[in-house]
């Protein structure tokens, strides 16, 4: 999800930085730094990820229900605790924000329900793939 939103948000529609609280030259370097951990996490989650196949572990009920759930956590926590509560950001400058606040937000949780959904699933799943009571 930062990658998303790291692509669409700060580069392609140039709504905002990372970090809006100070020059435009230091919400660059924040995008940089933000672009860089999240390749990181991609490629540290990639390679995890081709482990869990390799020793043939993945349980790929769990690996989605995985995603939505990382997805949904950083869209609220972005959402929230960068937006509302550290306000290193908004995003988008220059309008109302409350929509795009309301929409973001709710994309998240959204997001995290979906996940939820596909959490509870997967557990009733066994390591077999025989459904459990």
């Amino acid at each position: 999800m930062a990658a998303l939103d790291e692509i669409v948000f700060h580069q392609i529609l140039h709504w905002h930085h990372f970090y809006d609280r100070s020059t435009t030259a230091a919400g660059l370097v924040s995008d940089g730094l933000l672009h860089t951990a999240e390749l990181l996490a991609l490629v540290a989650g990639f390679f995890l990820f081709a482990d869990l196949r390799r020793r043939r572990a993945l349980a790929p009920a769990h690996a989605w229900s995985g995603l939505f759930l990382g997805l949904g956590a950083f869209q609220v926590v972005d959402g929230l605790v960068d937006h509302k509560v550290l306000r290193v950001h908004q995003i988008r400058y220059g309008v109302d924000v409350t929509p795009y606040d309301w929409a973001w937000n709710l994309a998240g949780v959204v997001l995290l329900l979906v996940g939820a959904v596909l959490a509870v699933r997967a557990g009733r799943v066994g390591a077999a793939g025989e459904r459990l009571p």
